[in-house]
């Protein structure tokens, strides 16, 4: 249970840390955002737990095909925001990201990588 505690503070502390910094400044925020750092730890977390090498590596494959279609999204919130405010932006955004998801995996799967 210590370690469980442990994995999520050290977590939610990143979260904080960079909403911190992004107070302070925007291209600091946004470029510690920026990094892999989650996936990083994510990965961290599951070589500490002994998790198979195999399961390490997907997670990293399947990271790099998840956050492709998430990248218009960082586009078009900035449009949306001042002519839509901050909620309806972030819906449209979120709605933008699954349909770039969706695109993806089809097309994906043509290819023979299975996305969903």
């Amino acid at each position: 249970m210590t370690w469980l505690i442990t994995k999520y503070a050290i977590t939610a502390a990143l979260v904080v840390l960079i909403s911190e910094v992004a107070k302070r400044s925007d291209k600091l925020g946004a470029l510690i955002a920026a990094l892999p750092m989650v996936t990083v730890l994510a990965m961290v977390w599951m070589y500490v737990e002994h998790q198979p090498a195999d399961k390490i590596s997907n997670h990293a494959w399947y990271t790099f095909w998840y956050v492709l279609p998430t990248l218009p999204m960082f586009l078009l919130f900035p449009f949306l925001l001042p002519r839509l405010g901050f909620w309806l932006s972030l819906a449209v955004s979120a709605v933008l990201t699954m349909i770039c998801f969706v695109s993806l995996a089809l097309v994906m799967k043509r290819f023979g990588v299975g996305l969903m």
